[in-house]
């Protein structure tokens, strides 16, 4: 009876954010296609700062779907596909890893501006790490990295209505994204990624 209950109440307080959604004569659902440039901070702790890591900077495609709760409330749930990056150390070649970065975030959007919507968002980024292949050259032994990472995620963005349905949106995230390094299974340090992510993009509401 309690799970029956349960859901009955999460159906309403469903119907009732999407109608409220809908009654500014808008869908409570965004969907946004992005290019986005990840710019990676590349920092380590000091006890890996001998070995000179970074990975490189990419530019990726990303899709994304928002849910509004209410004419400022929304949450937004960012997509792409597993992604390959080259990491150095210093200007010797290691090798390649992936990564699947995965970022669910809770926004404010702002109303009260005439031609464009502006929104701010915090929230919390997984990211599965995948094919690490770091065989460290000739001079270095073998490197692994986690297996994933958890991280918190900020944002800012805007919206700019092209008409009822479409919007060119302009978004800005930082998120934080850490591996440990380990050699010979021994830790040697953490190196912090960090990117910022700027997008550009095409939002459609319904």
């Amino acid at each position: 009876m309690k799970l029956k209950n349960l859901g009955a109440a999460a159906f309403a307080a469903a119907s009732v954010a999407s109608a409220m959604a809908q009654s500014s004569g808008e869908g409570p659902w965004l969907l946004r296609l992005r290019a986005t440039q990840l710019d990676m901070a590349n920092k380590t702790t000091a006890s890996a700062a001998a070995l000179d890591l970074n990975v490189n900077n990419k530019t990726i495609a990303e899709v994304d779907v928002s849910y509004f709760f209410n004419r400022n409330f929304a949450a937004e749930l960012m997509l792409t596909v597993p992604q390959q990056q080259t990491v150095q150390a210093g200007a010797t070649p290691l090798g390649t890893f992936k990564h699947l970065p995965l970022t669910l975030l809770a926004q404010y959007h702002f109303t009260d501006f005439s031609g464009f919507k502006p929104y701010l968002g915090a929230g919390i980024n997984y990211t599965k790490i995948t094919g690490v292949n770091l065989d460290g050259g000739v001079s270095l032994n073998p490197l692994a990295l986690d297996s994933h990472s958890w991280g918190g995620a900020l944002q800012a963005g805007v919206d700019i209505p092209l008409d009822r349905n479409w919007s060119l949106n302009f978004d800005v995230k930082k998120i934080y994204l850490r591996t440990d390094v380990y050699s010979q299974g021994v830790n040697v340090g953490t190196l912090k990624l960090d990117p910022v992510a700027a997008s550009i993009g095409l939002g459609y509401r319904f």
